[in-house]
């Protein structure tokens, strides 16, 4: 009998991220089965069916008969036996987030928690209490400023893109 091994925990979430993709994908196709096809999206359907013959996938001959498929295909329900058995293809896989605006949110906030610390700086400058003014102002602007240079910093997949 062979010996299981014990499951991670990163290996359990990977499969459940994959299986909550695999999941819209599949609601992204029932959703679109009645929509007609644009002349951008058959050449997409194309040009997928063409990246799946270039990593052999398919073999010429089966790649023509899907090609004609597309090419009579109406509706978006008509793709399915098209890519039956290859991956899902980029039509139906969900846009791409852009998940770097929580940073604002987060640089927003770090502003609001530093305006008392900057106002009470202020007040302790006008009343002639550097120092004070120093320990209150200073720090706070520093958190700002460090804020706003890590909300504008690029994320780090754009990073590994761009090969910085």
């Amino acid at each position: 009998m062979a010996e299981r091994r014990p499951v991670k925990p990163g290996e359990l979430m990977g499969l459940a991220a994959a299986a909550g993709q695999e999941a819209r994908a599949a609601a992204a196709r029932r959703r679109l089965a009645q929509l007609r096809l644009t002349d951008e999206e058959r050449r997409v359907a194309t040009d997928e069916l063409a990246e799946q013959f270039a990593v052999g996938r398919l073999d010429e001959l089966e790649l023509h008969r899907r090609v004609d498929l597309l090419n009579d295909a109406v509706t978006h329900g008509d793709l399915q036996p098209i890519f039956a058995g290859l991956p899902t293809p980029s039509l139906y896989k969900p846009a791409a987030r852009k998940p770097g605006k929580w940073r604002w949110a987060a640089f927003a906030g770090a502003v609001w928690m530093a305006v008392p610390f900057v106002l009470v700086g202020l007040l302790m400058l006008v009343f002639g209490r550097e120092i004070a003014a120093a320990i209150f102002g200073l720090p706070a602007l520093a958190w700002v400023f460090f804020t706003y240079r890590w909300a504008s910093r690029p994320r780090r997949e754009d990073r590994r893109q761009s090969g910085a």
